[in-house]
């Protein structure tokens, strides 16, 4: 028998009461780790699809623009995802730790495209690949991010299409559908930049400057971020996502 006696449980009342009394509580801060991870990729997805829809350059052009993908699409937007991690968020871990991933593994082929060691072929049926399973991964966080905020959502929406157009145009070797997906990366790009705006300007003005849809929590401009003490999560005072 279970030597805490059913009186002496606590009940679901009392809760907090018992968390409060018993609970020993040591916070380390952690400031929204997607700030970052979406501006570090709205930064590398915008130059980059610019590039894909024809706005400025030539053929040779990705092989310069491989160490601004690489680190500010790749190795910020992936240590995001790792600070993600510990701000208890699945959804910004999962989407910005593969995307990190895929812009640091895109500007290590073109930096061996840059050097001789591979020839970028054409049609790019590799690639294609690349973008099918990101498009899969990508669909699956926009339906996660619905309940979480309609910026995200958009932001993942947008990069799934994108990238399911680049998976057709790539492996068929149909330009159009290059094109398209080069402007829907592009929205994709604008529509992260606002979100990480919003979501810097939340944090330095500690209210709402610019909504980004939240389904929990004030999304009116002017009002303050609610404070969330998470108990029903057996982890009292702490706060899961960001």
């Amino acid at each position: 028998m279970n030597p805490m006696s059913r009186s002496a449980q606590p009940s679901h009342d009392g809760e907090f009461e018992f968390w409060r009394n018993h609970a020993q509580i040591t916070l380390q801060p952690v400031a929204a780790p997607s700030i970052l991870g979406l501006f570090g990729f709205a930064g590398a997805t915008f130059v980059v699809a610019t590039n894909l829809a024809g706005w400025y350059g030539n053929t040779s052009t990705p092989t310069f623009l491989f160490p601004f993908a690489a680190f500010l699409g790749g190795l910020a937007q992936f240590l995001a995802g790792m600070w993600a991690f510990r701000a208890r968020d699945g959804l910004a871990t999962a989407m910005h730790g593969i995307w990190g991933a895929f812009w640091l593994s895109y500007g290590l082929l073109y930096l061996l495209i840059a050097i001789g060691v591979l020839v970028q072929p054409t049609p790019f049926v590799a690639l294609g690949f690349w973008f099918a399973a990101l498009a899969a991964i990508t669909w699956s966080g926009a339906f996660a991010a619905l309940a979480d905020n309609l910026g995200v959502t958009g932001v993942l929406a947008t990069l799934a299409a994108g990238a399911s157009c680049q998976a057709v145009g790539q492996i068929a070797d149909i330009s159009a559908w290059r094109t398209v997906g080069a402007y829907l990366f592009i929205a994709s790009a604008v529509i992260a930049w606002y979100t990480a705006t919003a979501m810097m300007l939340e944090g330095t003005f500690r209210r709402v400057i610019l909504p980004i849809g939240k389904m929990r929590g004030p999304n009116v401009p002017g009002r303050e971020p609610r404070q969330v003490i998470q108990f029903t999560a057996g982890e009292p005072g702490i706060k899961v996502g960001q």
